[in-house]
C-alpha cells in the first residue's frame, strides 16, 4: 500500500472516528492509529483545512457535532471553489430550458451565470434564488410551496404548489453536505431532504454539487443514491480515492 493512500486511509478513519465520538484528543488519536503526536497534529491540521473538522486544544471536534452555521457562514466557506463549481455546472444550462435549483450556498453561485438567458424557466425552494432573480424578467420563476426554514432561507417539506404537478424539468441542480459511494448526496435537516427527494421526481436529468470537504462524509439523511446522479461537479482537491469510487458507481465527476 503507498504512503499517499495509507495518509488517506488514516484521515478518512479520523474523520469516522470523531464522528462517532464528537471529540477526540491528540494522544488518544496517537494510540488508536500506532503514529506519532506530531503526525496526528498534521493530519488535524490538513482535514481542519479542509474544513473537514475543527481544531481544539489538544485534540479536535467533529464538524456534525456542532450546530448548523447560517446561510451567510456557509456562503464564505470555501467560495473560490463554490464559484467555480457555480460557473462550471452553469454551462448545461440553455434557451428554453427548465430548471430546479436547490437553497444550497453552492447552487446559488449559477445564477450570475443564467441571469441573461430568454425563456428560462427556474423552480426553486430557495427565497435568496427567487430574490436574485428579480432584475431579469425575462426569466419565469416558480416556487413550489412548503415550510419557511430560515437557516437555509428556503421553503422545505412537502410540495404545496399544483403548478408543478405536471412540469418537465430537464436539469435539477441539488448541493449536498456529504457525498459518499454507499450513501450517496445527503443532508442534515429532514425537512429539506423531503422537499429534494420530491423535486428529484421531476428532474430528467440529476446534477451534485459539492466542493472537496463534502466528499467521504455522509449527514443525516440520503436524498439521492448515485444511480439517480448524472454527474457531480466539485473542485480539483476533491479526494481522488473516492471520485474513483464514486467514478466506478457510473457517475460523472468533472473537477474545476
Amino acid at each position: 500500500m503507498g504512503k499517499v493512500h495509507q495518509l488517506a486511509q488514516r484521515r478518512q478513519q479520523i474523520l469516522s472516528a470523531l464522528g462517532e465520538a464528537g471529540q477526540l484528543s491528540v494522544s488518544k488519536l496517537s494510540a488508536a492509529f500506532d503514529v506519532s503526536e506530531v503526525t496526528i497534529r498534521q493530519d488535524l491540521q490538513a482535514l481542519s483545512d479542509q474544513g473537514l473538522l475543527l481544531r481544539t486544544r489538544g485534540g479536535a471536534t467533529s464538524t456534525s457535532a456542532l450546530p448548523e452555521l447560517s446561510f451567510d457562514l456557509r456562503q464564505q466557506q470555501y467560495a473560490a471553489q463554490k464559484a467555480r463549481i457555480g460557473q462550471s455546472a452553469a454551462k448545461l444550462v440553455h434557451y428554453g430550458d427548465t430548471i430546479f435549483l436547490d437553497a444550497s450556498t453552492t447552487v446559488q453561485t449559477i445564477i450570475p451565470h443564467i441571469k441573461k438567458l430568454s425563456e428560462l424557466t427556474v423552480v426553486t425552494n430557495s427565497l435568496r434564488v427567487a430574490f436574485n432573480l428579480l432584475d431579469a424578467p425575462q426569466i419565469y420563476v416558480i416556487l413550489p410551496g412548503g415550510s419557511l426554514r430560515r437557516t437555509s432561507i428556503s421553503l422545505v417539506g412537502q410540495l404545496q404548489s399544483a403548478s408543478i404537478e405536471d412540469i418537465n424539468i430537464q436539469i435539477g441542480f441539488f448541493g449536498a453536505r456529504g457525498v459518499t459511494a454507499n450513501e450517496g448526496l445527503t443532508d442534515v435537516n429532514r425537512e429539506e431532504v423531503v422537499m429534494k427527494r420530491a423535486m428529484i421526481k421531476y428532474c430528467k436529468r440529476v446534477i451534485g454539487l459539492a466542493d472537496t470537504r463534502k466528499w467521504g462524509k455522509a449527514a443525516a439523511y440520503t436524498f439521492a443514491q448515485l444511480d439517480k446522479i448524472e454527474s457531480i461537479f466539485t473542485d480539483t482537491s476533491a479526494p481522488e480515492d473516492l471520485v474513483e469510487e464514486v467514478r466506478q458507481r457510473n457517475v460523472d465527476v468533472v473537477l474545476v
